[in-house]
């Protein structure tokens, strides 16, 4: 009897153990490496590029357990190689540095959806696109829906938004976008269905788009790409990071996880670290610099393909593409305004800068093309009323006699001008193809970038409704170059377009 008792007595001790160690605190740690945006594989001044990155993940996984590279999307496009590759080296790079997630950006469209999916298959790791559908309504092919990971004893879920804009700013065929916070709100109660304690969205917004998702508290985790910003932010309920581009900083952040019991029932909570990772002075990984060096031999070697033919002098001098209508000036204004089908094409003059003729029958080369346009700049679309149209011809006949880079190289417009004129009252009659300048009528605009942000006096471009940005946008030197390559052949001529009386 007396052992029975002993027995009893200590089963109950081990129950009571067992339950006291089931009351024990439990805690995590889950660390994101977030990178976006990044187009280019060498650093650029000194920062960014693909060996540095593979320096940081490699360092910032050191000891740690539950550590994950996430990429925000923008990868594939645009960059000079991807004019050549169409984003294959990309994915070639980020398979060697070690991507965990990534979810797609808008230029990941930028080829056409068929080589959305091929880069897509491509890739060594999940590439989430929760809120993308094709033309059945289907996801697209290859990408996965949700992903959920195991931190220790919790369960992180994880989806994948890509901005809605996208249809509008990339070439994304008959594939659509779902709105963002009604599929956040889906998967968000799918996952937690699933068990999951942390909410992630990896996600390719603009900053409304992230402010929304924030602010509505359906996730608990925003690791986003698109705008280019460098943001931490934590409003006590939501924490919202983003790294800027080309992993000039690399951003970190280590979610705290812990449960814990109170009042007989168990809790669970969770805070966040965030810092940023400057790459000036990190070294390169050797043997991500390796692969690089073979792109590189690649890239001077295709620089000098020939992509086409001038039938007609081309001049590319300073005093010429910043004082007149120049044959190369209209070459580049009417690629850019077919490019992104648009009524009028606005070049700044000082863009083109390589200061060169190109005999009739001269074969042009990539190399050429990139020597007459080396800022990186890419297309935008902006529409405008047709007053702002006149008064961004205006400025860029303010300061003609002094040979401004703002001289305006136009498509699909044609103006008479008065260069003895006041600045601001130079310009005469405009035209719109054959039509009039309607000036309270609206047109379409296709300019660079750098002009679209205000750039050589161009501040009335900023007063426009942007239709494409610079986010969403196409290199300029590439679509220059495929112009040329598609006609085979270009006989651009002074025919007008610019006249000084």
């Amino acid at each position: 009897m007396r052992l029975k008792i002993l027995f009893s007595g200590l089963l109950m001790g081990l129950i009571a153990f067992a339950s006291v160690a089931a009351m024990a605190d439990e805690t995590a740690t889950v660390r994101f490496i977030l990178t976006g945006d990044h187009y280019e594989l060498q650093p650029q001044k000194g920062r960014g590029g693909y060996a540095k990155l593979a320096s940081v993940v490699r360092q910032e996984k050191v000891g740690e357990k539950h550590s994950y590279f996430v990429h925000a999307g923008d990868a594939y496009s645009p960059s000079l190689l991807s004019t050549l590759d169409k984003g294959k080296s990309t994915v070639d790079m980020l398979n060697a540095v070690g991507v965990d997630y990534m979810v797609l950006g808008n230029h990941e469209w930028d080829f056409g959806p068929e080589i959305t999916r091929e880069r897509v298959w491509e890739s060594n790791f999940p590439v989430l696109a929760s809120n993308a559908r094709d033309k059945d309504g289907l996801p697209i092919d290859g990408t996965v829906r949700t992903a959920m990971i195991n931190v220790g004893p919790f369960r992180v879920g994880i989806m994948g938004l890509i901005t809605t804009n996208t249809k509008v700013i990339a070439n994304a065929g008959s594939d659509d976008f779902l709105p963002v916070l009604d599929t956040a709100k889906v998967l968000a109660k799918e996952l937690k269905g699933q068990g999951a304690h942390l909410i992630v969205a990896l996600a390719h917004l603009d900053f409304l788009e992230d402010m929304e998702l924030v602010q509505s508290g359906l996730v608990d985790v925003v690791l986003s790409g698109h705008d280019h910003y460098y943001i931490s932010w934590d409003n006590g309920k939501t924490v919202w990071m983003d790294s800027g581009e080309n992993s000039e900083k690399v951003g970190v952040m280590d979610v705290h996880l812990k449960s814990f019991m109170k009042s007989g029932k168990k809790r669970f909570s969770w805070e966040a670290d965030m810092r940023f990772v400057d790459t000036k002075n990190v070294p390169e990984d050797r043997t991500i610099a390796l692969k690089i060096k073979k792109y590189d031999k690649f890239l001077s070697k295709e620089l000098d393909i020939q992509i086409g033919k001038t039938n007609t002098k081309l001049d590319s001098n300073r005093n010429t593409v910043r004082t007149r209508e120049a044959a190369i000036g209209n070459l580049i204004a009417d690629a850019m305004r077919d490019g992104v089908n648009a009524d009028i094409g606005i070049a700044n003059g000082g863009g083109i800068r390589a200061k060169k003729i190109y005999e009739p029958g001269t074969m042009l080369k990539r190399r050429d093309i990139l020597s007459e346009l080396p800022f990186g700049n890419v297309v935008v679309k902006l529409r405008l009323t047709g007053a702002q149209v006149k008064e961004a011809l205006e400025n860029g006949v303010s300061k003609v006699e002094s040979n401004a880079g703002r001289f305006p190289q136009v498509s699909g417009v044609s103006f008479i001008y008065n260069p003895k004129a006041k600045a601001g009252s130079r310009v005469i009659s405009v035209k719109v193809g054959n039509n009039p300048l309607n000036k309270s009528g609206t047109y379409t605009v296709a300019t660079n970038n750098y002009a679209a942000g205000g750039g050589d006096g161009y501040s009335v471009f900023k007063k426009g409704k942007v239709l494409i940005d610079a986010s969403g946008a196409t290199l300029l030197a590439g679509m220059v170059m495929n112009y040329i390559k598609t006609k085979g052949s270009v006989s651009p001529k002074v025919e007008g377009r610019i006249v000084a009386q």
